[in-house]
């Protein structure tokens, strides 16, 4: 048996040999493969998703690739690929003769094992050949590097080459590494993050900073070693680089979190275009504006972290054995341990290396060490008891999530809390009310757990926040703000008995009040008067799918289902003064080259002729929500906003199964959901005012920064003022529903007057014993 030293030069040996035999021979000998495919070079370049504004969200296809000419690739890089792969790149034509005489000497003399492919033969073997060594392969790599130098020029090869090459976790090309490893741009590496990229090409696979830290770091030393020995940096620069301590992105994080919308325009293009989507470079802009995105899928986790966090701790997600002692073992063990538990952007997943009930020491999967203490460790401090069991029990070796709540008084370092993956989701999608253009949307609390779309695709009982379509149909049918309903217990024919949810009766109150405290028994009185099939086809004017609602009175409960993509659809009708548009998320779809393939059409005009609900009729309703924002349920909106032109309606179904909160400002409607996806209470005393509301608050007030309040809108032709509430101009004399009433039916305003409708009003209260007479 040879010695492996002895082997490898009996290899090189046999390669030079054939090499030198071969190289007077044609190349047809060797049935060489055309190098078209170099000359000719055309990349493949992933399907790619933008927000309206260009900041990229998605990549799809096999190959992560974003290609970058080489006088705007950074000369820091090109210098230490250069200098680790083919320092004599500019001098040889194509193959080193001496770079494979220092290979063969250092295998004969074990020395460090040395590669003798130049760049170009790198190149070549990439894209053309097969990886499997032998003799022949070897002398086909050499012809065609020879033969690639007389096509090409040395920047062409080398700008392919950086753009090709596969760098790991399917990266392809150094630009597309650099956003993977680092999440920036190469123009904004440091020395040492470049010196690690540059050491990829050798062995992507295992040796990538995301599979093996420790191998990666080995081998940005060799490359520092080789850019101080072909003098591109001096002694101080290698010394700091060597100190620098490397943050490596998560996999899978992007600025902007947008993968529900990644994942509609995806099927949109491949639906258009076929899988050749994947390799062509198409680019898709979709209508998400990205500071809004942000601010949603940051709303979003918020809220549903914050009510995770009154329920119970659930305990460790794992427990990994971790070596006794400290020191670099340690940490290459639990780095080593958290390798096959996924990151997060915000839950970053971490290992414990020491517990106590007063402190967690903790190891993040970027190497980076925090404690977590005090307030932190309050929710979990039953799994720090010494008595705790599993599954409960945080000990040494306990893989947990931890979030970031803020930073310390001296802002060097951020506070850290426990925390565990939730089990609620939550949705959340705004849209413009003019033109549909959905500006933000987040279709669950992590994609990579649940793909699944509950903006578009979760169809849940929308309780009260349908609330004020139906009245906007009482409208219609003469019922006013002023009209009295009877906020009393109610019992149908069949015997159904709803209630309210606080359990309380306020007696007659008016169209106003009642949607303000969002009185469930006025609105099945409402409903029983407008008549549940009109109502139902009303809802329609607003983009419900009215098949989706109950023929009866269970309607005024919002028994139905709908989305939140529709809801927000339904509230920009109403904040747009009565069109309803259709939401739009792909804006349009280029090519490689920027040649337009698709957009989408221009918003309708918004005119009489397309009007959805009378523009009367959306005011009217624009002013019972506001005064919900103002006094009601949600009256938190405004106070916490600050600001007056704020309108929306809460949403808590039967055993608080589902939360909403539904609004808008005029240039901006926004609908929120929390809920289970297998539907099960959220628990006592939630409701959409504590758990969707809070989200639609944070949200907005990203989203309205630097918006003017807007103006109270001038009240549409066809209204009057009676008192302090708004009516309809021809049943002033006429005729509006003044009372809905079990006791005596439904009382008629006629010109008499308001004393007679008042005077009905209270007799009816005498007849029920409220009042006496």
């Amino acid at each position: 048996m040879f010695q492996p030293s002895l082997r490898r030069a009996a290899i090189a040996l046999a390669v030079i040999a054939a090499t030198l035999v071969a190289l007077p021979t044609p190349a047809s000998t060797f049935d060489l493969p055309p190098l078209d495919r170099i000359v000719n070079y055309q990349p493949k370049l992933p399907l790619q998703v933008f927000t309206a504004d260009g900041v990229e969200i998605a990549q799809f296809g096999t190959e992560r690739r974003e290609y970058l000419p080489l006088a705007r690739t950074p000369k820091l890089l090109q210098q230490a690929v250069l200098a680790v792969e083919d320092a004599r790149f500019r001098e040889h034509s194509g193959v080193d003769p001496k770079g494979m005489a220092r290979a063969l000497v250092a295998a004969i003399t074990g020395g460090r094992k040395q590669g003798a492919s130049t760049i170009t033969q790198q190149l070549v073997r990439t894209m053309l050949l097969t990886r499997e060594f032998s003799a022949e392969r070897k002398v086909k790599e050499i012809w065609l590097a020879l033969k690639l130098e007389d096509e090409i020029s040395k920047d062409r090869i080398l700008e392919i080459y950086l753009n090709e090459i596969f760098l790991g976790q399917r990266a392809y090309g150094f630009a597309a590494a650099s956003q993977i490893y680092f999440g920036k741009p190469l123009d904004k590496l440091s020395l040492a993050e470049t010196a690690m990229l540059a050491g990829l090409p050798q062995n992507p696979y295992y040796a990538n900073p995301v599979a093996n830290l420790d191998r990666a770091t080995q081998r940005q030393r060799v490359v520092l070693e080789r850019m101080r020995a072909t003098e591109v940096i001096n002694d101080k620069q290698l010394a700091a680089a060597r100190a620098e301590k490397l943050v490596i992105r998560p996999p899978g994080l992007r600025s902007v979190h947008a993968a529900h919308v990644a994942e509609m325009a995806r099927a949109v293009v491949v639906e258009r275009f076929g899988t050749e989507a994947y390799s062509s470079g198409l680019r898709v802009t979709t209508s998400l504006r990205a500071a809004d995105q942000r601010a949603a899928h940051a709303a979003v986790q918020r809220g549903v972290l914050a009510f995770d966090r009154r329920g119970p701790w659930r305990g460790p997600e794992d427990l990994e054995t971790l070596p006794a002692g400290g020191g670099t073992e340690l940490e290459r063990a639990a780095a080593e341990a958290l390798k096959d538990h996924r990151d997060d952007e915000t839950l970053r997943v971490g290992i414990v290396l020491a517990a106590s009930t007063k402190a967690l020491q903790v190891q993040l999967a970027s190497g980076e060490r925090v404690s977590v203490q005090g307030e932190g460790l309050r929710w979990a401090q039953r799994g720090l008891d010494p008595k705790a069991k599993a599954p409960l029990k945080i000990a040494r070796g306990a893989v947990v999530r931890v979030v970031s709540t803020g930073k310390t008084k001296d802002r060097k370092s951020d506070v850290w809390a426990i925390s565990q993956w939730p089990e609620a989701e939550a949705a959340l999608v705004a849209m413009d009310p003019k033109t549909g253009r959905v500006r933000a949307l987040v279709g669950g609390f992590d994609f990579a757990r649940q793909p699944f779309n509950h903006v578009t695709q979760g169809w849940r009982q929308p309780g009260s926040a349908l609330k004020p379509l139906l009245y906007s149909a009482a409208l219609e049918a003469r019922v006013m703000p002023a009209t009295l309903v009877d906020d009393l217990p109610f019992r149908a024919a069949n015997g159904w008995s709803p209630g309210n949810s606080n359990g309380e009766y306020a007696g007659p109150i008016t169209l106003r009040q009642a949607l303000a405290r969002s009185s469930n028994l006025a609105s099945v009185r409402v409903l029983q008067h407008t008549g549940t099939q009109p109502a139902r086809e009303w809802t329609g004017r607003f983009g419900l799918d009215t098949a989706r609602q109950p023929d009866d009175l269970t309607l005024a409960l919002g028994t139905g289902s709908v989305t939140p993509l529709q809801m927000a659809q339904a509230y920009a009708t109403l904040a747009n003064g009565g069109w309803r548009v259709a939401p739009v998320v792909v804006e349009k779809i280029t090519d490689a080259q920027g040649k337009l393939l698709f957009e989408a059409p221009p918003p309708a005009a918004l005119t009489e002729d397309n009007r959805s609900v009378p523009a009367r009729n959306a005011f009217v309703v624009g002013s019972l929500l506001n005064e919900v924002t103002r006094t009601g349920t949600a009256a938190r909106a405004q106070a916490a906003l600050k600001r007056p032109d704020i309108y929306g309606k809460t949403g808590t179904t039967n055993d608080a199964v589902d939360a909403w909160f539904a609004g808008y400002q005029p240039t901006l409607a926004t609908a929120v959901w929390m809920g289970y996806d297998k539907p099960r209470s959220l628990g006592g005393g939630e409701s959409g005012g504590r758990l969707a509301l809070p989200i639609w608050i944070d949200f907005m007030g990203s989203a309205l920064k630097g918006t003017p309040v807007a103006a109270p809108p001038a009240a549409p032709e066809g209204l009057v003022r009676e008192g302090d509430e708004w009516l309809y101009a021809e049943w002033r004399e006429g005729g509006w529903v003044s009372e809905i009433s079990d006791a005596h039916g439904v009382q008629y305003k006629t010109n008499i007057g308001n004393e007679i409708g008042k005077a009905f009003s209270s007799f009816g209260a005498w007849l029920r014993g409220e009042s006496r007479p």
